[in-house]
C-alpha cells in the first residue's frame, strides 16, 4: 500500500514537474514569438533606422547611367557615376532567368520573399548547405543596404529589416519585376552594374544574344564578383567551377538536360573584354564635347519641377548624329596613317640633336617645356599642396616610375616627369570630321589617336593655321563677286599689293613655293597647284573683307581674322570643324547647315526632351558654289590631291614608307572628289579637305607645339600627311555598302552661265587639257 502510495506521488511529481516545463517551453516560445514579432514591427516603424516609404518602394532610388546611341542604333558609350543600363524583362533570354533561379533561389515562385524552408535549413545546418537569402532579400538588401555591418547584432537588425521590404517588394511587384530590378542593380566589376553593362563588357553583347554558358558565368558572379571574376587572371579557375555548378543547378531543376550540362561544362571558360570606361571606346572625344554641349542644354531646360538633370544618375538617352562604323573607320584611319607617319618622323630626328623640336633656340625650347610643366596637372597637384615654384621645379627632375604611351603599347618605365613631357611632344596628332552637307549631321569626330594620353580635342578644341585650304573661300569670293570661270586665266608672276591698300601697313608680295613666276595658268590650274600669285591677284580685285563676310556666314568664327590680304594664304588659325562645316556649303548648293552632333535626347521613360530643328541660311549662289566645287575638282585631277587616282608618283619609294595605304585608286570616271591640300610654314601642319557628293571629311595632322615638324616638305606637306588619312577611311566607306555614299557627279544647277568646260572655251593655252582664254584683266 505504501509502495502503491510512493509510486503515484512520484508518477504525480513529474506530470507536475513535465507541466511546469511545458508551459516553460511554451511561455519561451510564446515570448520568443513574440519578440520577433515585436522586432519586426519596431523595424517597421523605423526604431532601428528609417524604413523606406511606400514611394520609395514605388519608385526605388536609382542611379542610371546616360547611353548615347549613335545613328545605326549601336551604343557609342556613357555618362555615368553607377555604369547602369536598365533592360526590360522581356530582352532577358530565358536560360538566363532559370540559371539565376536554378541557383540562387530555387522556390522563387512559390514563397512571399522569405523561403520559410531555406532559413530553416540555414539555421540548422549552419549555412553549410546554402544561405537562406531568397532573390528579393538580395534585391532589398541592394536597394536599401548601403554598408553590411560587420557587428553580429546590427547586421541581425539590418537581416530583419531586409526581411521585411522583401515581402514589401513582393507586395508591390510582380516577380518578374523583382527579377528585373535585382539584375538591373547588381554590380558586377569592371564598372558594370547590371546585366546589361555586364554583358556588353564582358561578352559585347546585348543580354538578348547571351547564350547558355554565358549566362551561366554572369550569374557564378553573384556569388562573389571578385571572387568568381572570369576577368582576374588569379580567380579565372574559381569563375570556371562555379560556371559548372551554375549549369549543374541548372540540369537539377530540369532547365537542362544532362547531356546539355555535361556538353556545356566541357567548354572553356571566354569573353571578349570590352571595357566602357570613360577613357576607352570609340568616338571618346565626341563623347567629351557631347558632355559641353548636354551641360549647356540641361542649364537651358530644367525638369518640370525646377530641378536639373544629372546626365550622370537620371538615365537620359542622347540619340547623336554620329554613325557607328564610319566613326570606327575614321579612328582605324587615323591610328593606320599617324602610326606609319611617326616612323618616318623618328628615323628622322635620329640625327636631330634638339629632337623632338626644330629651328627654334635652346633658349625657345626651355620656355615650351616651363610653359608645359606649369600647363600640367603635377603642376597643379603640388601647387594646391603648398609647395614653392622651385620646388614643383625640383620635381620634375626626379626620376619617377610611370606608364608612357607609344605605337606597339604602352610601355613601363622610369623617367623624370621633364624627360616624359618632352618625349609626348614628339607624337604627331590628328583631328578628323566628317559631315553630311545636305543634313548638317556629323557621321565621324576624332580628336586626336589616343584619348587616354593625349585629351586634347583637335577637331572643335584646337585652331591651327589652315595654310592653302583657306584659297577656295577666295576663289568663291571671286567667282560670286567677279563671275570668273575656271578656265580664266592670270600670269604666274609676281603680284605686289601695296602699303595702305586693303589695310597693309606694308608692301605685300606673296612668292610660289615652286618658284615658277613665267607664263600664263588657269583659274583651275592655279587653285589645284597651290600658287600664291594668282590668290592675291584675286583677293587685291576683291578686298578682304568681302572674304570675312563669306567665311563669317559660312560658320567661321572671324573675330580673330585681321582684315587683310595675307588671310588668302592661309595665316587664320581655324579648327577643323569650322572648316567641315563651311566647306560642306559649296556641296550644298551654296546652302549652309548649322553641324549637328544632337538629334534627340529622351528621359528614361522615353519622353522625348529635346528634337533637333534643322538652322539653314543661304550663303552663294547654286552657280557659284557648283563653280567652286569644280575648282576644287582639279585638285585631284592634275593637283596636290592626284595621287588619290593611284596615277602618280607610284613609284616614290619614300611615299610608300610615309604613307599608309597608298595607292588609292579612285576611278576619276567613277567618283568626283573636289578637295585642297593646305601646308603651313616650315611644315608645322598639314591639312586636306575632301568632298564627295554627300559627304565633307576635314582633316589636320600636326604636333603639339609648330617647332616639332619634319625638315622638308617632301613629308611634312598635307598631300603627306593628312590625304592618307581621308584616302583610307573613304576606302573603307566606299567598301561599306549600307553607308550608301554617293558616286556619281556632284549635282549641277538647272542653269550654268559660268563656263566649266574649258574645252569649248577661249583659245588654246598652256593647258593641254584646257582650252583657255586671254588673260584677266586685274
Amino acid at each position: 500500500m505504501a509502495k502503491t502510495s510512493g509510486k503515484a506521488n512520484k508518477e504525480a511529481a513529474k506530470r507536475k514537474q513535465y507541466s511546469r516545463y511545458k508551459s516553460w517551453f511554451w511561455t519561451v516560445f510564446a515570448l520568443g514569438i513574440s519578440a520577433i514579432v515585436l522586432l519586426f514591427l519596431l523595424a517597421s516603424w523605423g526604431v532601428f533606422g528609417t524604413m523606406p516609404t511606400f514611394e520609395e518602394l514605388e519608385n526605388p532610388e536609382t542611379n542610371l547611367a546616360t547611353e548615347i546611341f549613335s545613328s545605326d542604333g549601336e551604343t557609342l558609350g556613357k555618362y555615368y557615376n553607377e555604369n547602369r543600363t536598365p533592360v526590360k524583362y522581356e530582352d532577358l533570354p530565358q536560360h538566363l532567368i532559370e540559371a539565376l533561379i536554378a541557383t540562387e533561389d530555387e522556390r522563387f515562385y512559390d514563397h512571399s520573399g522569405i523561403d520559410a524552408k531555406g532559413t530553416l535549413r540555414a539555421a540548422v545546418f549552419l549555412g553549410k548547405r546554402g544561405g537562406a537569402s531568397t532573390i528579393t532579400q538580395q534585391l532589398a538588401k541592394l536597394l536599401f543596404t548601403d554598408n553590411v555591418s560587420r557587428n553580429p547584432l546590427s547586421r541581425g537588425i539590418q537581416k530583419v529589416k531586409e526581411w521585411i521590404i522583401a515581402t514589401r517588394l513582393e507586395r508591390q511587384y510582380t516577380k518578374e519585376e523583382i527579377i528585373t530590378m535585382y539584375l538591373n542593380k547588381y554590380d558586377f566589376l569592371y564598372q558594370a552594374v547590371g546585366v546589361r553593362s555586364a554583358a556588353k563588357i564582358y561578352f559585347d553583347k546585348e543580354p538578348k544574344d547571351l547564350n547558355v554558358e554565358e549566362a551561366a558565368v554572369l550569374v557564378a558572379m553573384l556569388k562573389n564578383p571578385i571572387l568568381y571574376n572570369p576577368q582576374k587572371e588569379q580567380f579565372k579557375d574559381n569563375a570556371l567551377q562555379r560556371r559548372n555548378v551554375v549549369l549543374s543547378q541548372m540540369e537539377v531543376n530540369d532547365y537542362i538536360t544532362e547531356e546539355e550540362k555535361d556538353s556545356l561544362q566541357q567548354l572553356p571558360l571566354q569573353t571578349e573584354f570590352s571595357p566602357q570606361g570613360h577613357d576607352e571606346g570609340v568616338a571618346t572625344y565626341f563623347r567629351v564635347y557631347l558632355q559641353g554641349f548636354m551641360k549647356d542644354w540641361i542649364e537651358k531646360n530644367p525638369k518640370p519641377d525646377g530641378s536639373k538633370y544629372n546626365i550622370y544618375r537620371d538615365g537620359l538617352k542622347i540619340y547623336t548624329s554620329i554613325d557607328s562604323r564610319m566613326q570606327e573607320y575614321a579612328e582605324e584611319a587615323v591610328q593606320m596613317h599617324i602610326a606609319n607617319l611617326q616612323k618616318e618622323f623618328d628615323r628622322q630626328n635620329k640625327s636631330n640633336k634638339t629632337a623632338p623640336f626644330r629651328d627654334i633656340t635652346q633658349q625657345e625650347i626651355d620656355k615650351l617645356m616651363t610653359d608645359a610643366m606649369r600647363r600640367s596637372e603635377r603642376w597643379r597637384i603640388l601647387k594646391e599642396k603648398g609647395l614653392s615654384n622651385e620646388e614643383i621645379l625640383k620635381s620634375f627632375d626626379t626620376p619617377t616610375r610611370m606608364e608612357v604611351f607609344s605605337w606597339k603599347g604602352n610601355i613601363d618605365t622610369t623617367m623624370t616627369p621633364r624627360d616624359s613631357i618632352r618625349y609626348y611632344k614628339s607624337f604627331f596628332q590628328a583631328g578628323m570630321m566628317s559631315m553630311t552637307p545636305q543634313t548638317g549631321e556629323v557621321k565621324a569626330w576624332v580628336g586626336g589617336t589616343n584619348f587616354k594620353h593625349f585629351k586634347y580635342d583637335h577637331v572643335k578644341q584646337g585652331k591651327r593655321q589652315v595654310g592653302s585650304t583657306f584659297k577656295p573661300f577666295v576663289y568663291a569670293t571671286a567667282i560670286d563677286q567677279l563671275h570668273l570661270s575656271p578656265c580664266d586665266t592670270l600670269p604666274r608672276s609676281l603680284h605686289t599689293i601695296e602699303a595702305g591698300k586693303h589695310g597693309n601697313q606694308n608692301d605685300w608680295t606673296p612668292k610660289n613655293s615652286d618658284g615658277e613666276y613665267a607664263g600664263m595658268i588657269s583659274l583651275k590650274r592655279g587653285l589645284a597647284e597651290s600658287v600664291n600669285t594668282v590668290t592675291a591677284r584675286l583677293i587685291d580685285r576683291t578686298g578682304p573683307k568681302p572674304v570675312i563676310d563669306l567665311i563669317e556666314k559660312l560658320g567661321i568664327d572671324t573675330e580673330n581674322i585681321p582684315e587683310v590680304p595675307s588671310i588668302a594664304l592661309g595665316t587664320a588659325d581655324l579648327s577643323v570643324f569650322e572648316m567641315v562645316s563651311a566647306y560642306s556649303t559649296f556641296v550644298n548648293e551654296g546652302v549652309y547647315v548649322k553641324p549637328v552632333i544632337v538629334t534627340r535626347i529622351e528621359d528614361k521613360n522615353g519622353t522625348i526632351l529635346y528634337q533637333h530643328v534643322p538652322e539653314t541660311r543661304d550663303v552663294l549662289s547654286k552657280e557659284a558654289a557648283y563653280v567652286t566645287l569644280n575648282l576644287m575638282e582639279g585638285v585631284t585631277q592634275y593637283g596636290s590631291g592626284q595621287r588619290l587616282r593611284g596615277d602618280w608618283a607610284t613609284g616614290a619609294e619614300h611615299y610608300k614608307r610615309a604613307v599608309t595605304g597608298y595607292p588609292y585608286n579612285f576611278d576619276r570616271n567613277e567618283i568626283p572628289i573636289a578637295g585642297k591640300t593646305g601646308t603651313t610654314q616650315n611644315q608645322s601642319d598639314g591639312w586636306f579637305m575632301g568632298m564627295v557628293p554627300n559627304l565633307t571629311t576635314g582633316v589636320w595632322v600636326g604636333a603639339e607645339d609648330r617647332a616639332v615638324h619634319f625638315p622638308t616638305i617632301t613629308y611634312g606637306q598635307g598631300a603627306t600627311m593628312a590625304l592618307p588619312i581621308w584616302g583610307i577611311y573613304m576606302k573603307k566607306v566606299y567598301a561599306d555598302k549600307e553607308l550608301n555614299v554617293a558616286k556619281g557627279p556632284f549635282p549641277r544647277p538647272e542653269v550654268v552661265t559660268i563656263q566649266t568646260d574649258c574645252s569649248a572655251y577661249g583659245r588654246n593655252g598652256e593647258d593641254d587639257e584646257d582650252s583657255l582664254p586671254d588673260e584677266l584683266d586685274f
